[in-house]
């Protein structure tokens, strides 16, 4: 989605151009837009990427999708998140600025879809049975 210039009554409302992409992992979803920027900043649920995921590895994984597209472009990431736990929220906003990217330019696709950034992962927890103490674990059994 892209915004633009807007003249109101006589006043001029600046509106900046945002792409936006919406990302999925498990039970956690992101929705993002990138805002063309002269250096790349993250903002999630209105705080910045170190504070939101304190470990290297979710901010890896989070910066992911720009580093293997190897975009020479810089964005202002805004993103808000909810559900699932840390990591799969790191995949989502991975998720989610993919999409976005593609809205931007649609030559990264290759790129994007080779490295699996583009397909949602299916994978979630299995539900549980009766007669079972989870999915698939069964109560003790004896014999007498």
């Amino acid at each position: 989605m892209i915004k633009d210039t807007v003249k109101k009554e006589g006043v001029t409302v600046d509106s900046t151009k945002y792409f936006q992409g919406i990302g999925r992992r498990k039970t956690s979803t992101a929705s993002v837009r990138i805002y063309p920027s002269a250096k790349t900043s993250f903002v999630i649920n209105e705080k910045d990427l170190p504070t939101y995921f304190p470990t290297a590895e979710l901010q890896l994984i989070a910066n992911d999708a720009f580093t293997k597209a190897k975009i020479s472009a810089k964005f202002k990431v805004s993103a808000m998140m909810s559900g699932g736990g840390i990591h799969s929220q790191a995949e989502a906003l991975r998720h989610g600025i993919a999409r976005a990217l593609l809205v931007y330019d649609a030559e990264l696709r290759k790129n994007l879809k080779k490295e699996g950034f583009l397909k949602r992962d299916p994978r979630a927890k299995e539900r549980r049975k009766f007669g079972l103490k989870k999915a698939r674990k069964s109560p003790q059994w004896s014999k007498r």
